[in-house]
């Protein structure tokens, strides 16, 4: 399947999911991720603010920056790379590009997730072999994700059924160390 209807299949089953059930899965999500304790010891976390039927990321933010880690959260610039920005707090987010939140802190420049000790990144689905993410087609997390350190944990979050054996990839496409869902978190490489 190409990347364009593997993103429609994928946004779709998304859609079915309930409220209710999308709360529960980020509470799996989040419980699990905060138990991994080369989690717990990252003092420079690189998030991302969860909208819609994504993997949602609030509570796991609001979690990380209440037990002491500095987090870092993506501002979209008009050349879709991502440049970076501390979340101090719920009420230090404003409306962005698309509207999605962003941090109203200072920006750090794209280069802030060079230092983070942990990235964790939206995905539509993670190919369980070659850990090759696929997400909505702007690049933007690949660009951030090549400016990773090779042992930096990189984490996508997925809702079950979006580990799967076949992402098409291209050369720019960045892989993930880990992949995240309710189900459990999965060493990719």
């Amino acid at each position: 399947m190409d990347k364009l209807n593997l993103r429609r299949e994928v946004s779709a089953a998304r859609a079915s999911l309930s409220p209710e059930q999308l709360r529960a899965n980020a509470i799996k999500v989040r419980e699990t991720l905060l138990e991994q304790p080369w989690v717990q010891m990252a003092g420079l976390v690189a998030c991302y603010w969860s909208a819609g039927s994504e993997p949602e990321t609030h509570g796991l933010v609001f979690a990380l920056w209440k037990h002491g880690a500095t987090v870092i959260l993506p501002v979209l610039r008009e050349d879709n790379d991502l440049d970076w920005a501390v979340y101090d707090g719920p009420d230090t987010l404003a409306p962005g590009r698309f509207g999605i939140m962003e941090p109203v802190d200072t920006r750090r420049g794209v280069d802030a997730v060079r230092t983070a000790a942990l990235v964790i990144v939206p995905a539509l689905a993670v190919d369980r072999r070659t850990g090759v993410r696929l997400g909505r087609g702007g690049g933007s997390y690949d660009r951030a994700l090549a400016r990773v350190g090779p042992n930096v944990p990189t984490v996508a979050l997925l809702h079950d059924g979006e580990l799967i054996d076949d992402v098409p990839s291209e050369p720019h496409d960045r892989p993930v160390r880990f992949a995240m869902t309710p189900s459990g978190l999965t060493r990719l490489m």
